[in-house]
């Protein structure tokens, strides 16, 4: 049996003349919350549409747990979906709606009755079976919706951005409950999101998507601090992304100008001449009071400076032309510089990342 839940290899789907998705290869391990992450477009929903059997590749192959899909329906994939609408039976109770794919599937009634109250203790809905969708809110609706897919205990969950419908604070609430319940029951969710706080939240991977493919594929720590091209990371919010060349290079360190400085910096199979871009995160970036202190690798004028409670953010133009993002902590060396006030600003070169165009 396939160490891997899911697996897509060479996958592409075409609509008409669009390329949906460009030739996309992906394992998933068993019990991992995977995120398909990217801007709408992008690919991520009809991938997760191809696992689930509601659409069907041009070319290349799914496999679940080792067995090739090819045109296989939905109801004979040992997947569930969750969907944004939730598309709960309105005449039916909760416990009838949890129930619906165990009656389908011919399962005895004692057995039904046992898996629904197990099912509404995992989302905590006790005493809830009675209720028609149209008395719970959206929060619980939901809950009843991911209940109803997994109390078929399918080997992978497919969810397309269930909480887009849900307020800011109900949806922040409800990525935790999702997470929780994952780790409990222990099986492979694949997750849809153009939100980019919501995937780092949940997930233990993130595929980022652009035009149909997988710009990157790693752990949350990794997408967000090590961005690989400058779509992902100006895609994960990274607001200080700079021009650079690289000047020298060794096979696993160089040396780059970026606005008219150098700075020695790590980077596999860089080249010299080659055009790459340095990303550097605004709480990387540390403000000198001597413009002129040795440290500095710019010189930059205060162009704004919010106070933000635990911390101070500043717009800094530098002399050479870029503009930066700083994020200091209170008490850690703010300086109070206001607008207009020259300032050195310096970078830790072993906190900067070079990513390819």
């Amino acid at each position: 049996m396939s160490e891997f839940d899911v697996e897509l290899r060479e996958v592409t789907k075409h609509f008409g003349d669009v390329v949906a998705v460009d030739r996309v290869s992906l394992a998933v391990e068993r019990g991992t919350f995977l995120t398909l992450l990217g801007p709408s477009g992008c690919g991520k929903t009809t991938t997760l549409r191809m696992i689930g059997g509601f659409e069907y590749p041009d070319s290349g192959e799914i496999y679940i747990r080792g067995v090739p899909m090819g045109r296989t329906p939905p109801y004979r994939r040992d997947t569930s979906m969750v969907f944004q609408n939730y598309a709960l039976f309105p005449h039916m109770s909760v416990a009838e709606n949890i129930a619906y794919g165990l009656r389908e599937r011919k399962v005895d009634k004692a057995t039904i009755e046992r898996r629904v109250e197990e099912m509404l203790r995992l989302v905590e809905l006790e005493g809830f079976g009675k209720r028609r969708p149209r008395q719970l809110s959206g929060g619980q609706q939901q809950r009843v919706a991911l209940a109803r897919s997994l109390v078929i205990e399918p080997t992978v969950l497919l969810l397309d951005e269930p909480l887009g419908a849900l307020d800011l604070k109900l949806r922040k609430q409800m990525q935790l409950e999702l997470k929780r319940i994952q780790e409990r029951v222990g099986i492979t969710f694949i997750y849809v999101t153009h939100d980019q706080d919501e995937a780092l939240t949940m997930s233990d991977r993130i595929a980022v998507m652009n035009r149909g493919r997988v710009e990157q594929y790693g752990s949350a720590e990794e997408i967000f601090e090590r961005p690989r091209t400058r779509f992902v990371a100006d895609f994960m919010g990274a607001e200080n992304i700079l021009d650079a060349e690289v000047v020298q290079a060794d096979g696993r360190s160089a040396l780059v100008r970026v606005a008219g400085a150098q700075l020695p910096v790590r980077g596999d199979g860089l080249q010299a001449g080659q055009r790459v871009a340095l990303v550097a995160r605004p709480y990387r970036v540390k403000l000198l009071e001597d413009p002129a202190h040795q440290d500095a690798l710019w010189q930059a004028t205060v162009q704004e400076r919010v106070y933000k409670g635990s911390s101070v953010a500043y717009l800094l133009q530098l002399a050479t032309g870029p503009q930066l993002r700083a994020e200091v902590l209170v008490g850690a060396g703010d300086g109070h510089a206001e607008p207009g006030r020259q300032v050195g600003v310096a970078i830790d070169p072993t906190h900067v990342v070079i990513v390819r165009e």
